[in-house]
């Protein structure tokens, strides 16, 4: 019996999972074609150029549809079960609530798992896209008068940068001394990037001080330095949109921005959002299964009221918090994964108080 009732919960799941999903991307595009439409005419591109566009960014859209499918799917199905006294059934034969839902949970961390892969796979797709629909505005080729710390604890002040040729003006680099380690006090008119050997400095004066104190000089020609690996397009501090980075692309340009004294905390947002949205999946049935049990006639209107209510609330809890954590009011982390935690907090509860 608790086989044929698994095949009855996995497969009502995925007719309406499927079914909302194909569904979902065609209203994000549409409302995002609304949006920009003026754009694009302006910009002159083409009803084929716009399609091409949209079929890369399909993996974003399926991505943002993954939570509503699933909490679409649970409440169809468990409500479902209800109206036809399925769970009553059950629960007479000895199978408590919990157990009707387990499979639900356990597609619910193999979606969950689907969800992170197309994350990290998407951004090319997006990148692709912001070219078709011509998104990209002229990029900074040059920087002036700003502070860097390297990875390797590094600090350079350049007067200016200029990454179409890789060149630095004016370039001041210093490393306090340490335990064992002598300081350093680099001053060089200019600096070259090469892709093989890095950033070389030209003409200056290098000079280190002993943890003894005692120091030492020497005036240079040309001096390679191996303390800093970014590229000079990296340091221009305009990293490409959130979406059309991975988790591991944003968070190396988030550390570049706040070595330099930027502001990053937009970038920690999205970056951990990236990975609350795709648990979110997870979270979802969690506290959509038990909010589905109403016995309240309504059938497909009371499923999609239910569903409706949570997606609009969880947005707005995903938005403000969001908000808050650019603003700096709450940490990254906190404001990414607030909305889940008040959610799984809700679905503990239902959980406990429904009937089994």
């Amino acid at each position: 019996m608790i086989r044929i009732l698994d095949r009855l919960v996995v497969g009502t799941f995925f007719k309406t999972f499927f079914l909302c999903l194909s569904a979902s991307p065609v209203l994000f595009v549409i409302g995002d074609i609304t949006e920009n439409l003026d754009d694009y005419i302006d910009r002159g591109l083409t009803g084929m150029e716009v399609s091409l566009a949209y079929m890369y960014q399909m993996p974003l859209f399926i991505r943002w549809s993954f939570p509503i499918a699933t909490l679409l799917a649970t409440v169809f199905t468990i409500h479902g079960m209800t109206m036809h006294r399925e769970l009553v059934a059950a629960k007479a034969g000895g199978i408590s609530f919990h157990r009707v839902v387990a499979p639900l949970v356990i597609i619910g961390v193999l979606l969950t798992g689907v969800a992170l892969f197309i994350t990290e796979i998407e951004p090319r797709g997006n990148r692709i896209a912001a070219q078709i629909l011509r998104r990209e505005s002229p990029g900074r080729t040059f920087r002036s008068d700003f502070v860097y710390k390297s990875e390797s604890g590094l600090t350079w002040q350049v007067g200016r940068l200029t990454a179409n040729d890789g060149r630095m003006n004016t370039v001041v680099i210093e490393r306090p001394p340490s335990e064992g380690r002598a300081g350093l006090h680099v001053l060089a008119e200019a600096a070259r990037w090469d892709s093989i050997d890095g950033w070389t400095l030209e003409r200056g004066y290098l000079r280190t001080l002993a943890p003894d104190s005692t120091e030492a000089s020497v005036e240079f020609e040309k001096l390679r330095m191996a303390g800093i690996v970014e590229r000079p397009e990296d340091l221009l501090e305009a990293p490409r949109e959130p979406d059309e980075m991975t988790y591991a692309e944003i968070d190396h340009f988030a550390d570049i921005i706040q070595r330099t004294g930027g502001n990053a905390k937009e970038l920690l947002v999205k970056k951990e959002q990236k990975i609350s949205l795709a648990v979110a999946t997870l979270v979802v049935i969690l506290f959509g299964g038990p909010l589905a049990t109403s016995s309240n006639r309504g059938g497909a209107a009371y499923g999609i009221g239910v569903s409706l209510g949570t997606v609009i609330l969880y947005l707005m809890m995903f938005k403000i918090s969001g908000a808050l954590g650019e603003a700096g009011a709450v940490s990254a982390t906190t404001a990414a994964w607030l909305p889940n935690v008040l959610f799984l907090g809700g679905a503990t509860v239902l959980l406990l108080r429904v009937r089994t």
